[in-house]
């Protein structure tokens, strides 16, 4: 089995496990699947669900494409070489209740080719971060150590990176800095090597893919059914403003994926079902909405 046949497999076994894993959390709602074709080459299984009793709005995508290095790939992506290949697994978790945290996850390879089919770059990217509209902070701490616990299964370096680059990375640049959420794991460009070599990276993807399910389902199974109120939801919008403003405006796999004539209704499957955009809304000084304003403001330790 090719490296290429290796990574699919596992992206859809992982697919099916995680969306059992949602279905059965929310207890309601069934993910419907889209199977599509990239006329330039590849496709992708998008499944979709909503209006469940948990979740408002998600999606758990699987995309493998693959194609020539265009001029504009050259000049907007600065990548080289005659073909590509990019296989992945992206998810966005929207629920109802304010009090559970959006989540996201995406784990993925690239592969680059010269012009006898020959491999000249490959890399792995990928991580899951969790995105509150109320800061609990036992759950903040729960995500992070779960994320702790695979990297220091592979290297004890990893988390402290990794949690660095996923905190300088869902930043609101153009907001003064403001985080999207409190952050968790995210790599981007590790190459195998004769120290760590594709199997390395391959499995770290795995674990960490795969303890999307440990460090999630338990915060929305506690979370799930608190009372919450109309000012609640009303937050939870305004938040979920700053979140599409992240993916529109900063997400380099939006950018990716329209660049490449991706699925747009699949890339923006990662947009909220509802937003707010109020003028200079701010919220009360002290209060709880405060309290996660001011949490995504700067990067936390959480263990």
């Amino acid at each position: 089995m090719t490296h290429k046949d290796q990574w699919t497999t596992f992206i859809h076994q992982l697919q099916d496990d995680i969306c059992n894993a949602l279905e059965t959390c929310d207890g309601a709602a069934k993910f419907i699947e889209d199977n599509w074709q990239r006329p330039e080459g590849g496709g992708g299984k998008t499944r979709v669900i909503s209006n469940g009793d948990v979740i408002e709005k998600g999606g758990v995508n699987t995309s493998i494409v693959f194609g020539k290095v265009t001029d504009l790939m050259r000049s907007q992506l600065k990548i080289e070489g005659d073909s590509w290949f990019a296989s992945g697994l992206s998810l966005v978790i929207h629920p109802i209740n304010p009090f559970v945290p959006t989540v996201h996850c995406n784990y993925r390879m690239f592969e680059l080719y010269d012009e006898a089919g020959e491999v000249i770059d490959r890399w792995f990217g990928g991580g899951t971060d969790l995105t509150p509209y109320y800061l609990i902070e036992a759950d903040a701490k729960h995500f992070h150590q779960t994320y702790k616990n695979v990297c220091h299964q592979f290297d004890p370096s990893f988390y402290g990176e990794f949690k660095k680059t996923c905190d300088h990375y869902f930043v609101n640049t153009h907001r003064n800095n403001e985080r999207r959420g409190i952050g968790g794991i995210f790599y981007d460009y590790k190459r195998p090597d004769d120290q760590k070599k594709f199997e390395f990276w391959f499995d770290l993807a795995k674990a960490a893919g795969y303890a999307f399910i440990d460090a999630y389902i338990p915060i929305v199974e506690q979370r799930k059914n608190m009372a919450y109120t109309p000012e609640n939801k009303y937050w939870q919008e305004i938040r979920r403003g700053r979140y599409t403003e992240f993916n529109l405006v900063h997400d380099r796999g939006t950018i990716f994926g329209l660049k490449t004539n991706g699925r747009t209704e699949s890339i923006l499957m990662s947009l909220p079902p509802t937003v707010r955009f109020e003028y200079n809304y701010q919220p009360v000084s002290g209060s709880e909405e405060d309290k996660l304003l001011q949490a995504c403001l700067h990067p936390r330790e959480w263990i």
